[in-house]
């Protein structure tokens, strides 16, 4: 039941944010943010910032293309390697398949509160480096048993051109890029 309520309150988060930033009026002359525009540090920072805030979720919920149909689906690890944040699936399974033909994507991570929540969007490349397939398997021991670094089925996949929207009922939205 609880978990029924959490993806309810996702939905309606979801619904709300998009409606804040609808709602909210273009500022005269303001400056647009983009990652060329934004210090290395910063990219550093806003990415661990990200980071640290799915880990507190536990699970957040990938929203891919099949199609045109949206597809979302629960995930629960996500590493920082090389300065880069990572996400990892299966290659035999359809989310792979949607990730691999369009790389865009949104992440909806809702606290358990309930009352907040993170929409991460951007594009998901592919990484084939065994070194960091192997590192993302050490520091996620649980999914030894489900993948090896070198059976050609785990996909671990970065982001890039990512912007992170920092969203709850009680605070207006924060927005960050990297």
């Amino acid at each position: 039941m609880r978990k029924i309520l959490l993806i309810v309150a996702a939905l309606f988060a979801l619904a709300a944010c998009g409606n804040k930033q609808a709602d909210a009026p273009a500022s005269a002359g303001s400056e647009t943010i983009t990652n060329d525009t934004i210090s290395k540090e910063t990219m550093q920072h806003n990415m661990q910032e990200v980071q640290a805030y799915l880990k507190e979720c536990g699970a957040f919920f990938i929203a891919t293309s099949d199609g045109d149909q949206p597809r979302v689906r629960p995930f629960g690890v996500s590493e920082i390697i090389n300065d880069r944040l990572y996400i990892m699936t299966g290659k035999v399974k359809d989310v792979y398949k949607q990730m691999d033909k369009n790389g865009k994507f949104e992440i909806c991570a809702l606290k358990p509160s309930g009352s907040e929540w993170m929409r991460l969007s951007g594009t998901l490349v592919n990484d084939e480096t065994l070194a960091v397939k192997e590192e993302f398997l050490n520091r996620n021991e649980s999914l030894k048993s489900m993948y090896k670094a070198d059976d050609d089925n785990m996909a671990v996949l970065y982001i890039t051109d990512a912007t992170a929207r920092f969203c709850s009922f009680s605070a207006p939205e924060r927005v960050v890029k990297f």
